[in-house]
């Protein structure tokens, strides 16, 4: 096992090395001088020589394998650098909205598996039946609406129909505990809906698969309950593909909740990426992808290792 978890992890920190570096070039070859879109003002160019001065200061006159070197250097050391727009940090930055970020996806993690797991196991045990038919309706649904249409009628419903919750913003949790999970709702039950229909499409794919299999034929024979049976034999082989789906999922949307915190006005990572783009402001992008490329290699690594222990026939050799 630990030979195992010693090659995943190394082929981890050779993903984010690859995405990091990618991303790096990928940025640079976008059109647009950053010293030139700070300095300019609406339609009035920036003067020149300011430009040339700022480009100076900031690094980017030198070439392109030195600008890279001192930028891996930076977060080999765990200094992700200073923003070219108002000289922040940037790790600083990160740490600050990155918390909001995964508080907003692990909500919506707990609520999609909380209903997306026996929604599945229901509609296969009553397969080809009417229930089974309003999930996969329900669950297709879910996964053909984009998720900016289901946030605004989530707000339309929620807060200005039923005034149940407030539209939008964001208030820390020691400030007001209540309001503070009052605002978590919405975003976080936006984002579980898509993840809630994988779910459940799974799950229910999982368990008819499994109920097929002789074991649960023998346990049948032996005169177990149903309740039994899915309990000790059908649910915990069925979540082996549910829990690699869901490290996938976990992981895309990380990048996914770009648009929800807009329309919510959340303000986590992904609308910090958002304006960092627009800027063209190098160390914030290289900055946040890398810490999204850890975090989506990091649990896809958690996956993996409990995918080997859930199940013996992985092969831990390599």
């Amino acid at each position: 096992m630990l030979r195992y978890i010693a090659y995943r992890s190394l082929l981890a920190v050779f993903l984010v090395w690859i995405v990091v570096t990618l991303v790096f070039l990928l940025l640079h070859l976008v059109p647009g001088d950053p010293a030139e879109l700070l300095l300019s003002q609406g339609s009035t160019a920036a003067d020149p020589q300011a430009v040339a001065n700022l480009r100076e200061r900031l690094g980017l006159d030198d070439p392109l394998w030195l600008q890279y070197a001192h930028h891996i250097g930076g977060l080999v050391t765990g200094d992700l650098g200073t923003s070219f727009r108002d000289g922040a940090s940037v790790t600083g930055q990160i740490v600050q909205r990155l918390p909001r970020t995964l508080e907003v996806i692990l909500a919506a993690a707990l609520i999609a598996v909380a209903l997306g797991v026996p929604a599945g196991t229901l509609a296969a045990i009553r397969a080809g039946g009417w229930i089974d038919t309003l999930i996969s309706f329900l669950s297709s649904l879910a996964l053909s609406t984009p998720v900016f249409v289901v946030g605004s009628v989530v707000i339309l419903v929620f807060a200005q129909e039923l005034r149940l919750v407030p539209a939008g913003g964001y208030v820390p949790f020691a400030v007001d505990p209540l309001r503070h999970l009052l605002l978590l709702m919405l975003p976080a039950g936006t984002v579980a809906l898509a993840l809630w229909a994988v779910i459940a499409r799974m799950t229910r794919a999982s368990v008819l698969d499994v109920l097929e299999r002789d074991y649960v034929r023998t346990a049948r024979a032996k005169g177990l309950s149903r309740a039994k049976i899915l309990r000790r034999h059908v649910v915990r082989n069925a979540m082996i593909p549910v829990l690699t789906v869901l490290g996938l999922e976990m992981g895309t949307l990380i990048g996914g909740t770009v648009l929800v915190e807009f329309v919510f006005n959340w303000p986590g990572l992904s609308g910090y990426l958002v304006s960092a783009v627009d800027a063209r402001d190098y160390p914030e992008v290289v900055g946040i992808v890398m810490v999204i490329s850890i975090l989506f290699v990091f649990l896809n690594l958690v996956v993996d290792i409990v995918y080997a222990v859930l199940d013996p026939r992985i092969s831990l050799t390599r």
